[in-house]
């Protein structure tokens, strides 16, 4: 009996030795700027089981604007999906943060006006840009967050069509507060990624004056719109957690172009209100935007930095001379 006994043990821990080791569940904050499916990686990564799939636990939460970039800064979340703008600008000032993916290289965001206001100025869709735009001089207008990349896509299609920037007049609303602010009328437009503005201009009651997923204005393409940004340190003591989720980036933005009906489906349990046309559509702008490797562009950081010149929220001079060591594609296996 003694043995068999032994025998035994020594079979458990054989196939014990065997088995690989269950990887512990890594947590993580990840910040989002805004609610919107702009953010779609997320929303993929999250309902499709991937996070789960890769072992890591991931908490969403909105803080607005660049509040979610210098959420990352200050330590207090993980990850953002940040601008490439954010990243430079806050490069310039000392803050050296890092982006492991990107899941936009288009302007994500349509400028919308209020359809009785596009009527009155006998607005038409199918003109150039410039034409279109001038109808935002002077608007009242509602916007993400300030200083964002969305605030600055409004400003610089405000200027292509004549208008003055400074002379506009933006609110920083979440999603509910500018749908409602824009039903009662109290302002005239928004710029917002879908499926805000799709929504409004199914149901009639806005037209769109430009659609950053159809390439408004062309000087903005490529642009680094949407970044995965974390502190370079977290890479070093917390290594497995940025494998992880590079890992779940190229697996949502694979699901988004190769899997389009189960994404649709959980799109829809996300936004249970929204009509299957909006989200096929706002799904549609979306993959337009998301590469289907997200791997980090030079190019697409330069034109995000140039817009923080041109939108007025940096100097010429505060331009970086280089991008090196503010991305990195390693983390995307």
């Amino acid at each position: 009996m003694k043995k068999m006994i032994a025998r035994m043990g020594c079979a458990c821990l054989l196939a014990l030795a065997a088995s690989p080791a269950r990887a512990d569940t890594d947590k993580v904050i990840l910040a989002l700027p805004a609610e919107g499916m702009n953010f779609l990686a997320y929303y993929v990564a999250q309902d499709l089981g991937i996070f789960a799939a890769q072992q890591i636990e991931v908490k969403g939460v909105v803080i607005a604007g660049v509040g979610s970039f210098n959420a990352v800064v200050s330590g207090s979340a993980e990850f953002s999906f940040s601008s490439g703008s954010s990243l430079t600008r806050a490069a310039a000032h000392g803050q050296r943060m890092l982006a492991l993916a990107q899941m936009n290289n288009l302007p994500v965001w349509d400028i919308v006006i209020r359809k009785d206001i596009a009527d009155a100025a006998h607005f038409d869709p199918k003109a150039p840009l410039a034409v279109r735009a001038a109808i935002l001089k002077d608007r009242t207008m509602g916007i993400q967050g300030v200083n964002a990349l969305d605030h600055a896509y409004l400003k610089i299609v405000t200027k292509i069509g004549g208008g003055d920037p400074e002379r506009l007049t933006v609110t920083a609303l979440g999603a509910a507060d500018t749908l409602g602010a824009f039903a009662r009328k109290a302002i005239d437009g928004f710029v917002s990624g879908p499926p805000w503005g799709q929504q409004v201009e199914d149901d009639g009651t806005a037209v769109a004056v430009a659609i950053g997923p159809d390439g408004d204005p062309p000087s903005l393409v490529p642009i680094a719109s949407s970044l995965l940004i974390v502190r370079p340190q977290t890479c070093v003591e917390r290594r497995s957690v940025c494998e992880k989720m590079g890992r779940a980036m190229v697996l949502a933005s694979k699901a988004v172009h190769d899997d389009t009906a189960a994404v649709l489906a959980a799109l829809a349990k996300r936004f249970p209100t929204m009509k299957g046309p909006v989200l096929t559509q706002s799904l549609e702008a979306l993959a337009k935007c998301m590469p289907p490797v997200p791997l980090v562009d030079p190019v697409a950081l330069r034109k995000a930095d140039e817009i923080n010149v041109e939108a007025g929220f940096m100097k010429s001079s505060d331009l970086l001379a280089s991008y090196d060591g503010l991305s990195t594609n390693e983390y995307l296996k």
